[in-house]
Protein backbone atom coordinates (compact mmCIF):
# COMPACT_ATOMS: atom_id res chain seq x y z
CA UNK A 1 0.00 0.00 0.00
CA UNK A 2 1.70 3.24 -1.12
CA UNK A 3 2.29 5.14 2.25
CA UNK A 4 0.87 8.98 2.87
CA UNK A 5 2.82 12.10 1.11
CA UNK A 6 3.84 13.09 4.56
CA UNK A 7 4.44 9.69 6.16
CA UNK A 8 7.02 9.88 8.83
CA UNK A 9 7.28 13.47 8.58
CA UNK A 10 6.99 15.54 12.16
CA UNK A 11 5.56 18.70 12.34
CA UNK A 12 5.32 21.61 14.91
CA UNK A 13 2.76 24.15 14.28
CA UNK A 14 2.33 27.28 16.16
CA UNK A 15 -0.73 28.62 17.28
CA UNK A 16 -2.28 25.58 15.88
CA UNK A 17 -5.16 24.87 18.52
CA UNK A 18 -7.84 27.17 16.60
CA UNK A 19 -8.28 28.57 13.55
CA UNK A 20 -6.04 28.32 10.24
CA UNK A 21 -3.56 26.19 12.27
CA UNK A 22 -6.29 24.06 13.57
CA UNK A 23 -7.13 23.37 10.02
CA UNK A 24 -3.43 22.87 8.46
CA UNK A 25 -3.03 20.44 11.52
CA UNK A 26 -5.87 18.52 11.07
CA UNK A 27 -5.04 18.73 6.83
CA UNK A 28 -1.19 17.77 7.42
CA UNK A 29 -2.40 14.75 9.42
CA UNK A 30 -5.04 13.64 7.31
CA UNK A 31 -1.39 13.36 5.04
CA UNK A 32 0.53 11.27 7.44
CA UNK A 33 2.12 13.77 9.17
CA UNK A 34 2.59 13.69 13.20
CA UNK A 35 2.02 16.56 14.86
CA UNK A 36 2.69 19.21 17.65
CA UNK A 37 0.23 21.22 18.29
CA UNK A 38 1.91 24.60 20.33
CA UNK A 39 -0.92 26.71 22.14
CA UNK A 40 0.14 29.94 24.71
CA UNK A 41 -3.17 29.84 26.36
CA UNK A 42 -5.87 27.57 24.42
CA UNK A 43 -5.28 24.53 26.18
CA UNK A 44 -8.66 23.16 26.04
CA UNK A 45 -8.90 23.67 22.18
CA UNK A 46 -5.18 22.28 21.96
CA UNK A 47 -6.42 18.89 24.14
CA UNK A 48 -9.16 18.39 22.11
CA UNK A 49 -7.71 18.44 18.86
CA UNK A 50 -4.78 16.59 20.07
CA UNK A 51 -7.64 13.64 21.11
CA UNK A 52 -9.41 14.05 17.81
CA UNK A 53 -5.72 13.43 15.93
CA UNK A 54 -4.88 10.43 17.80
CA UNK A 55 -8.24 8.93 17.82
CA UNK A 56 -7.57 8.70 13.69
CA UNK A 57 -4.36 7.55 14.31
CA UNK A 58 -2.55 6.60 18.02
CA UNK A 59 0.39 8.57 19.50
CA UNK A 60 0.41 10.76 15.93
CA UNK A 61 -0.51 14.14 18.01
CA UNK A 62 0.94 16.13 21.24
CA UNK A 63 0.11 19.76 22.75
CA UNK A 64 2.84 21.93 23.73
CA UNK A 65 2.76 25.00 25.51
CA UNK A 66 4.92 28.26 25.42
CA UNK A 67 5.08 31.79 24.64
CA UNK A 68 6.46 32.30 21.42
CA UNK A 69 7.91 35.32 22.79
CA UNK A 70 9.68 33.54 25.61
CA UNK A 71 12.52 33.09 23.65
CA UNK A 72 13.74 30.51 26.81
CA UNK A 73 11.26 28.11 25.92
CA UNK A 74 12.15 27.42 22.09
CA UNK A 75 14.61 24.96 22.58
CA UNK A 76 12.46 23.45 25.06
CA UNK A 77 9.16 23.18 22.44
CA UNK A 78 11.89 21.58 19.78
CA UNK A 79 12.99 18.92 22.55
CA UNK A 80 9.82 17.74 23.22
CA UNK A 81 9.23 17.37 19.69
CA UNK A 82 11.90 15.50 19.31
CA UNK A 83 11.63 13.42 22.25
CA UNK A 84 7.74 12.40 21.03
CA UNK A 85 8.44 11.39 17.72
CA UNK A 86 12.17 11.26 17.05
CA UNK A 87 12.63 14.15 15.11
CA UNK A 88 11.29 17.46 14.15
CA UNK A 89 11.23 17.71 10.05
CA UNK A 90 8.64 20.38 9.90
CA UNK A 91 7.65 23.94 11.36
CA UNK A 92 5.21 25.95 10.68
CA UNK A 93 5.56 29.35 11.67
CA UNK A 94 1.60 30.34 12.45
CA UNK A 95 1.17 32.26 15.44
CA UNK A 96 0.75 35.57 15.03
CA UNK A 97 -1.40 38.53 16.76
CA UNK A 98 -3.27 41.43 14.88
CA UNK A 99 -4.95 44.94 15.86
CA UNK A 100 -4.99 48.06 14.37
CA UNK A 101 -2.20 50.75 15.90
CA UNK A 102 -3.19 53.60 14.78
CA UNK A 103 -0.44 56.79 14.30
CA UNK A 104 -0.76 58.62 17.48
CA UNK A 105 -1.93 55.76 19.66
CA UNK A 106 1.26 53.16 19.33
CA UNK A 107 3.19 52.04 22.39
CA UNK A 108 5.81 50.29 22.85
CA UNK A 109 4.29 47.36 24.51
CA UNK A 110 2.35 47.27 20.48
CA UNK A 111 5.58 47.34 19.33
CA UNK A 112 7.02 44.22 21.30
CA UNK A 113 3.71 42.20 21.60
CA UNK A 114 3.40 42.51 17.29
CA UNK A 115 6.71 42.72 15.94
CA UNK A 116 7.63 39.69 18.24
CA UNK A 117 4.94 37.02 18.30
CA UNK A 118 4.99 37.82 14.10
CA UNK A 119 8.66 38.43 13.91
CA UNK A 120 10.99 37.86 16.01
CA UNK A 121 9.68 34.66 17.41
CA UNK A 122 9.42 32.67 14.35
CA UNK A 123 13.30 34.00 14.03
CA UNK A 124 14.38 32.97 17.15
CA UNK A 125 12.12 29.14 16.85
CA UNK A 126 13.61 28.58 13.37
CA UNK A 127 16.91 29.27 14.91
CA UNK A 128 16.24 26.85 17.82
CA UNK A 129 15.43 24.22 15.05
CA UNK A 130 17.11 24.96 12.17
CA UNK A 131 19.72 21.57 13.70
CA UNK A 132 16.99 18.98 13.60
CA UNK A 133 15.66 20.70 10.10
CA UNK A 134 18.94 20.47 8.91
CA UNK A 135 19.16 16.62 10.09
CA UNK A 136 15.82 15.83 8.45
CA UNK A 137 16.17 17.96 5.01
CA UNK A 138 13.35 19.52 6.10
CA UNK A 139 11.10 22.89 5.60
CA UNK A 140 9.98 26.14 7.41
CA UNK A 141 6.53 27.81 6.55
CA UNK A 142 5.90 30.70 7.68
CA UNK A 143 2.34 32.41 7.63
CA UNK A 144 2.98 35.78 5.66
CA UNK A 145 -0.16 38.26 4.79
CA UNK A 146 -0.63 40.31 1.83
CA UNK A 147 -0.38 43.46 3.83
CA UNK A 148 3.38 42.49 4.18
CA UNK A 149 3.16 44.74 1.01
CA UNK A 150 0.27 46.42 0.47
CA UNK A 151 -0.29 48.62 4.12
CA UNK A 152 -3.65 47.68 6.25
CA UNK A 153 -4.70 51.09 7.32
CA UNK A 154 -4.17 51.59 10.97
CA UNK A 155 -2.25 48.74 11.52
CA UNK A 156 1.41 50.31 11.19
CA UNK A 157 3.32 47.73 13.48
CA UNK A 158 1.67 44.47 11.84
CA UNK A 159 1.85 45.66 8.37
CA UNK A 160 5.68 45.75 9.00
CA UNK A 161 6.04 43.02 11.31
CA UNK A 162 4.93 40.72 8.36
CA UNK A 163 7.13 43.02 5.88
CA UNK A 164 10.05 41.58 8.07
CA UNK A 165 7.94 37.85 7.50
CA UNK A 166 8.72 38.25 4.16
CA UNK A 167 12.45 38.93 4.51
CA UNK A 168 12.83 35.93 7.26
CA UNK A 169 11.41 33.62 4.87
CA UNK A 170 13.83 34.54 1.67
CA UNK A 171 16.42 35.13 3.77
CA UNK A 172 16.16 31.87 5.73
CA UNK A 173 15.71 30.39 2.43
CA UNK A 174 19.16 31.59 1.75
CA UNK A 175 21.06 30.76 4.82
CA UNK A 176 19.44 27.27 5.16
CA UNK A 177 19.83 25.89 1.95
CA UNK A 178 20.40 23.36 0.23
CA UNK A 179 19.27 21.69 3.19
CA UNK A 180 15.74 23.48 4.51
CA UNK A 181 13.21 24.50 2.04
CA UNK A 182 11.91 27.75 3.37
CA UNK A 183 8.68 29.11 2.16
CA UNK A 184 5.63 31.23 3.04
CA UNK A 185 2.12 31.71 2.39
CA UNK A 186 0.60 35.15 2.88
CA UNK A 187 -3.44 35.13 3.09
CA UNK A 188 -6.46 37.26 2.03
CA UNK A 189 -9.58 37.60 3.40
CA UNK A 190 -9.88 34.24 4.62
CA UNK A 191 -10.93 33.86 7.75
CA UNK A 192 -12.16 37.13 9.54
CA UNK A 193 -10.74 38.29 12.76
CA UNK A 194 -12.61 38.11 16.05
CA UNK A 195 -12.60 41.61 16.92
CA UNK A 196 -15.99 43.44 14.98
CA UNK A 197 -16.49 44.21 11.96
CA UNK A 198 -19.65 44.82 10.05
CA UNK A 199 -21.11 43.34 7.14
CA UNK A 200 -20.64 46.24 5.24
CA UNK A 201 -16.67 46.69 5.81
CA UNK A 202 -16.77 42.79 4.71
CA UNK A 203 -18.61 43.03 1.61
CA UNK A 204 -16.23 46.15 0.79
CA UNK A 205 -12.80 43.65 1.37
CA UNK A 206 -14.43 40.88 -0.42
CA UNK A 207 -15.56 43.16 -3.20
CA UNK A 208 -11.58 43.65 -4.18
CA UNK A 209 -11.29 40.04 -4.85
CA UNK A 210 -10.84 39.05 -8.28
CA UNK A 211 -13.30 35.67 -7.03
CA UNK A 212 -15.73 37.95 -5.53
CA UNK A 213 -15.81 35.96 -2.17
CA UNK A 214 -13.54 34.90 0.73
CA UNK A 215 -11.45 31.56 0.99
CA UNK A 216 -11.49 29.08 3.47
CA UNK A 217 -9.42 27.56 6.14
CA UNK A 218 -8.68 24.90 3.88
CA UNK A 219 -7.60 26.85 1.25
CA UNK A 220 -4.26 27.84 3.36
CA UNK A 221 -4.09 24.43 4.58
CA UNK A 222 -3.75 22.82 0.85
CA UNK A 223 -1.06 25.70 0.33
CA UNK A 224 0.49 24.40 3.01
CA UNK A 225 0.14 20.60 1.74
CA UNK A 226 1.92 21.60 -1.69
CA UNK A 227 4.95 23.28 -0.41
CA UNK A 228 5.29 20.51 2.05
CA UNK A 229 4.58 17.61 -0.65
CA UNK A 230 4.45 18.46 -4.11
CA UNK A 231 7.06 21.35 -4.33
CA UNK A 232 10.65 19.81 -3.55
CA UNK A 233 12.13 22.43 -6.14
CA UNK A 234 10.31 25.62 -4.51
CA UNK A 235 12.09 27.71 -1.93
CA UNK A 236 12.56 30.91 -0.66
CA UNK A 237 8.76 31.21 -2.67
CA UNK A 238 6.10 33.64 -1.06
CA UNK A 239 2.15 32.45 -2.31
CA UNK A 240 -0.56 34.87 -1.72
CA UNK A 241 -3.94 32.80 -1.32
CA UNK A 242 -5.77 36.07 -1.67
CA UNK A 243 -8.51 35.45 -4.35
CA UNK A 244 -6.61 37.40 -6.53
CA UNK A 245 -7.24 40.90 -4.18
CA UNK A 246 -3.41 41.50 -4.05
CA UNK A 247 -3.56 42.36 -8.23
CA UNK A 248 -6.81 45.27 -6.71
CA UNK A 249 -5.47 48.52 -6.08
Amino acid sequence: MTQPVLHNQHVLITGAARRLGAQTARTLHANGANIAIHYRSSSTDADKLVAELNAARANSAIAVQADILDLNTHERLVSQVVDAFGGLSILINNASTFYPTPVGTITEAHWDDLMGSNLKGPLFLAQAAAPELIKARGAIINMVDIHAKRPLNEHVVYCCAKAGVHMLTESLAVELGPHVRVNGIAPGPVMWPENDMDEAEKKAITDTTLLKRTGEAPDIAKAALYFLAHAPFVTGQILSVDGGRSLRP
